[in-house]
């Protein structure tokens, strides 16, 4: 399998925004998938036969793996599929490195240049009171 077709298939499994958000859960680390099923329900108003369709989903595509502890199954990421897609992206990492090494040479030129980096958000207060 080429690497774009294996991008394009990971992008696929990952393209449900119900498996996305279990992903988000599972990189906080590894989570009972009751809860997993719970979040979901809650947000998206699926089953839990449902999300135990995602979990399955993730686990058979190399996002996901399961661990048993007694009755409980235990979901976390699997670096498999992240790595597909992390592959696919070399591709177009010059569009944005270019633009990360130019912002890293202007932050060393203001740094030579004594100049602190201009920042958003509310200028200081002028002092009103006279003769300060």
């Amino acid at each position: 399998m080429s690497l774009i077709s294996i991008g394009v298939h990971a992008f696929g499994v990952l393209g449900d925004p119900v498996r996305r958000r279990i992903m988000e859960l599972l990189a906080d680390g590894e989570q009972p998938a009751g809860q997993v099923a719970a979040v979901v329900h809650v947000e998206f108003g699926i089953s839990q036969p449902a999300a135990s369709q995602h979990l399955k989903v993730l686990r058979e595509n190399g996002f996901a793996r399961v661990r048993a502890e007694g009755a409980r199954r235990l979901y976390a990421v699997d670096a498999t599929g992240l790595q597909e897609i992390d592959a696919w992206l070399t591709g177009f990492r010059r569009f944005w490195d270019q633009r990360l090494d130019a912002l890293a040479t202007e932050l060393a030129r203001g740094k030579r240049a004594g100049t602190t980096p201009v920042t958003t958000g509310a200028e200081p207060a002028a002092d009103t009171e006279e003769g300060t």
